[in-house]
């Protein structure tokens, strides 16, 4: 069973982590447009080990759980979908 938990909020788009088991699988960038229409970007981390079909799955809970309004059947929803690794964080700092 897939988690979802808001990490970041902004007037135009959310970003979510997706968690299964207490450990991260993916991470999710949602943008709602002017048109009504919502873009998501789902980027799934490549150890989670997740197949295509669970990987739908995952985009259904997100559907399902979070975007009330929206679908992929209706053409009011769409997704990138992307399997990788995480390198790092990277963050400005201050000069001195």
């Amino acid at each position: 069973m897939f988690i979802w938990k808001r990490t970041l909020r902004t007037e135009s788009s959310e970003r979510f982590l997706a968690l299964e088991n207490g450990k991260e699988v993916a991470a999710a960038d949602i943008h709602y447009l002017a048109s009504g229409h919502v873009a998501g970007t789902l980027i799934v981390l490549r150890e989670a080990g997740l197949g295509e079909d669970r990987i739908q799955e995952l985009l259904k809970t997100l559907d399902e759980d979070m975007l009330p309004g929206v679908d992929v059947e209706s053409g009011s929803l769409t997704y990138t979908v992307v399997v990788g690794d995480v390198v790092g964080n990277f963050e400005a700092s201050k000069q001195p």
